[in-house]
């Protein structure tokens, strides 16, 4: 147990005058005007629509990393959240319930506070402009802070979190009852007469040192004195394991790590699905907050269905649904504005266009004034393609996927025929079947939208073979989950070659309308790029997404392995053997221990948990494996299983791990409690920290595993 928490307590039971405030402060936090002002509490409005505006008093607590707010009515303390929770703060009318406010309020009175997450934001509506600014400024002073937080600093927190919680009267001291709950709050089981046996302790403090190299020293151990010395304290060792160098995922990786200069198909891309919805697909929300959200998860394909709306403004909602609507013009903006802020790399918004055929003038319209010089309009060179340009050509570009009016090269040579050509090697069935199509088109699709559609113009699929005799590297088709499964099935190996020279997109069944996701490892196995998830749902589904595309700076685009960018490849996922190089390798993790695992949603009051760990490979069918721990009884604050768990991967470019933390339940199923996903690739061996992520993909500091990792090869029969 943390020396912090046995000073803690010491300091407390001796009922020293000074307040809780005082022993918990942030040292890195220095106090402002600014923060006195928000320590004092502010009354403001809470606003949820344009009839739901409630006034409530916020205050910023002493420790100055959490905030609560009560109603100025009852006077009873509604809710609180912690600084580290917050991602950022927006002024003015920067979101929907804001903008429909825009008439009542001024913008400079106006601001959001952005969750996490899927939490929804919190819409405020300060007195005056200086009370907005102040806490504008504040908040984004403590942002700063609280993002920018070592291991340690983080763990500190975490402890000052729970003591504020425990301390139920806030009388700034906690006496033994108080202590009892803060045990149980943190995960401790701890016999009655041994807890008070600590609280009554004066002080403990750990006296172990590891010697370590003099670099590490020299940037971990935070005593001078024992950098002075040329040893590593207890505390420097921590800090060492719980930082980027001691984390499981290779810090190497979470840069910008890998060629960009490759053709689009060449990658996976981080794909969503109905970007516009939060919710499901029946009733659900529809809000701009999707495309932020997704697009701030390094998200590089959306997609928008575009629908006739009044006064000759298409608008974006769920067709033939109860879904609420948001103007087309709206997500334009919201891309224009945050299509490039996490990623430099190009963004494909997929256009679900259902529009007359005046609307989509005016679709085409607002994508050029909107969007400028982002929105890609011709070739990169002028020239008609080959192949795919690469994301290095494409960054800051903003590419259209939709349907076209005859093909890309009648476009480059200037205006044709009403119906294109087609090629000698057409036979007459096929010819005139090409030219009914492209008649279809220009009868119902706006020249001006067609000319926006450049390198994903939208086609039918019929089969590999045709694809290969008649189709473009330019163009894309669209499959759904079931028809990409049963090409897996079927012709694993030619699905797997089409997608080494064209773009494909798989999409979830229309009878998800919870808006549930499949499980997009099997589809990026044939080497699918575009592989469209709802990202507001989470699970399994969308932690294998997050893992995949944590690496390469986030950017929202992989390359895929060698074998799967050649033409002629062999590879087959459904038959290891069908790639080229070494037999298969074998991973081996010891799971240690956890460190501070959090409470489940929901759990009884005082219900310890009982973790256990369980570590599963999404991969090829052969490579898919799941293993796990015997759980721990009553400890979620340091629980120990010392157990090896072993697997044999085949395919390991295309494996990612994923650690799963439950609460093990003999009457029911097991309770989530935290994960990560990561790559095979980008896994770092020996002793390593996995820092927990939260059902929402958010951190939740600092909740850890413990493990070693062994990565052991083949021998190369070369080199025998």
């Amino acid at each position: 147990m943390s020396v912090a928490l046995h000073l803690s307590w010491s300091s407390c039971h001796r009922g020293e005058d000074r307040a809780m405030a005082s022993l918990l402060c942030n040292a890195r936090i220095q106090l402002t005007d600014t923060l006195e002002q928000m320590q004092q509490g502010t009354l403001m409005r809470k606003v949820k629509s344009k009839s739901w505006k409630k006034q409530r008093y916020f205050k910023l607590q002493d420790d100055c990393m959490t905030i609560w707010y009560q109603s100025k009515r009852t006077g009873k303390t509604e809710s609180a959240f912690s600084i580290s929770d917050v991602e950022t703060v927006r002024e003015g009318h920067q979101s929907e319930v804001l903008q429909s406010l825009a008439e009542e309020f001024p913008p400079e009175r106006c601001f959001t506070i952005v969750f996490y997450g899927r939490r929804g934001n919190l819409d405020l509506i300060a007195g005056s402009a200086e009370e907005a600014q102040c806490w504008v400024q504040g908040l984004r002073q403590l942002i700063d802070v609280a993002t920018t937080m070592d291991q340690r600093e983080k763990i500190d927190q975490w402890i000052r979190d729970w003591f504020q919680k425990a301390d139920k009267n806030k009388d700034g001291r906690m006496n033994f009852k108080e202590v009892q709950h803060l045990l149980k709050m943190m995960n401790v089981d701890m016999n009655e007469d041994h807890a008070l046996r600590l609280f009554q302790q004066e002080q403990l403090e750990d006296k172990g040192t590891e010697e370590m190299a003099m670099e590490l020293i020299d940037k971990y151990e935070p005593s001078e004195t024992a950098r002075a010395r040329h040893v590593l304290s207890a505390d420097g060792f921590l800090m060492y394991l719980c930082s980027p160098e001691g984390s499981i995922f290779n810090p190497q990786h979470r840069a910008l790590w890998q060629d960009m200069n490759q053709p689009l198909c060449h990658y996976f891309i981080s794909s969503s699905h109905n970007t516009y919805l939060i919710q499901d697909q029946i009733c659900g929300q529809s809000s701009i907050e999707g495309y932020i959200r997704a697009l701030k998860r390094g998200c590089r394909c959306l997609e928008v269905d575009c629908w006739d709306g009044p006064n000759g403004e298409p608008i974006v909602y769920h067709g033939h649904t109860f879904t609420s609507k948001i103007p087309f013009r709206e997500v334009v903006s919201t891309l224009g504005k945050y299509a490039f802020k996490a990623s430099d790399y190009p963004v494909i918004l997929s256009l679900e266009n259902h529009c007359s055929m005046e609307q989509q003038e005016v679709l085409a319209q607002q994508l050029k004034d909107i969007l400028g010089e982002q929105l890609l309009t011709t070739t990169t060179d002028g020239h008609i393609p080959t192949q795919l340009p690469s994301p290095e050509e494409l960054k800051h570009k903003i590419l259209l996927k939709g349907k076209k009016i005859g093909r890309l090269e009648d476009m480059l040579d200037g205006p044709g025929d009403e119906v294109p050509d087609v090629s000698d090697d057409d036979n007459g069935a096929e010819a005139e079947e090409e030219r009914r199509r492209a008649k279809k088109d220009k009868e119902t699709l706006a020249q001006a939208l067609s000319d926006c559609v450049i390198y994903c113009k939208n086609v039918s699929f019929r089969g590999f073979q045709e694809a290969r005799s008649h189709s473009r590297p330019s163009e894309i088709s669209s499959l759904s989950e079931a028809k990409a499964r049963k090409l897996i099935r079927d012709a694993g190996n030619e699905f797997v070659r089409h997608n080494a020279w064209q773009l494909s997109r798989i999409y979830p069944s229309g009878m998800r309308t919870d808006s549930s996701n499949y499980s997009p490892q099997e589809m990026w196995n044939v080497g699918c790029q575009i592989v469209a998830l709802n990202f507001q749902t989470a699970g399994m589904e969308m932690d294998l997404c997050d893992g995949l595309f944590r690496q390469n700076g986030h950017c929202g685009y992989v390359l895929k392995p060698p074998f799967m960018r050649d033409e002629e490849t062999l590879f087959n996922p459904s038959d290891p053997s069908s790639r080229e190089g070494l037999g298969p390798i074998t991973l081996t993790i010891q799971v240690i221990s956890g460190q501070q695992l959090p409470k489940v949603a929901n759990c009884k009051d005082g219900a310890i948990i009982d973790p256990l760990v369980r570590v599963e490979i999404h991969g090829v069918p052969a490579d898919q494996a799941h293993q796990e721990t015997k759980y721990i009884e009553n400890n979620g604050f340091n629980p120990r299983w010392d157990e090896t768990l072993q697997f044999q991967l085949h395919v390991p470019e295309l494996a990612l791990v994923r650690f799963v933390v439950e609460d093990y339940d003999k009457t029911s199923r097991n309770d989530f409690v935290g994960q990560f996903t990561l790559a095979f690739a980008n896994i770092k061996p020996g002793y390593r920290h996995i820092h927990l992520l939260s059902k929402d993909g958010t951190g939740i500091p600092p909740s850890s595993l413990f493990v070693h990792i062994c990565i052991t090869k083949p021998p190369d029969p070369e080199q025998d």
